[in-house]
């Protein structure tokens, strides 16, 4: 398993071993005492979530207000997508600041997103299967989001916007500087 820090702080690619032969391939996708290992931090994850979308939907840019903010190990099964993750920690020296990461069903990458960060996607292939874990359990009252399309943050998601199908929801987040954010590094 390979770990690679992005530039920013708590942010990280997770590559890992993957065996394959003429009859496929195997790896783990998560194995807890290799993370706990090989990162700053431990992680106990508590729920797994998968999603199926088609081209150019994109979920995002979602999060949870502390106390029930949720670290994320975020993977795709099948397809492609272009990954976001946003620095929204108002006391970090990289707030407002994002790393995309294109994950592939071929490529095997992950993002392990921490607390104090928006996430989004938007689907680059015909369809993807995109699956992740989180350390804490879903809370709707804490739900929150920012417009992923917010201009200070100024994402290029890969794809033209017009292909884009994005849910109401996703729509009417505010823009960052608008956004009730409640994290701390």
């Amino acid at each position: 398993m390979q770990i690679t820090k992005t530039k920013i702080k708590d942010l990280y690619i997770i590559e890992p071993d993957v065996f394959s032969d003429s009859r496929g391939y195997f790896f783990e996708s998560y194995t807890k005492k290799k993370l706990d290992a090989l990162l700053p931090e431990n992680y106990t994850f508590v729920q797994d979530n998968e999603s199926k979308s088609s081209y150019g939907v994109l979920r995002g840019l979602h999060y949870q207000l502390a106390p029930y903010s949720q670290t994320k190990l975020v993977r795709v099964i099948q397809g492609s997508v272009y990954d976001v993750a946003v620095d929204i920690r108002k006391d970090s020296p990289t707030f407002a600041q994002w790393v995309g990461v294109e994950l592939t069903g071929e490529n095997k990458k992950q993002l392990l997103i921490p607390k104090g960060f928006a996430h989004g996607f938007v689907v680059l292939s015909e369809s993807a299967v995109f699956a992740y874990k989180c350390d804490e359990y879903y809370n709707p009252k804490a739900e929150r989001g920012i417009i992923f399309d917010d201009p200070a943050l100024g994402i290029d998601w890969k794809i033209d916007p017009a292909d884009m199908i994005i849910a109401d929801r996703d729509r009417k987040w505010p823009v960052l500087a608008e956004a009730e954010i409640n994290f701390k590094v």
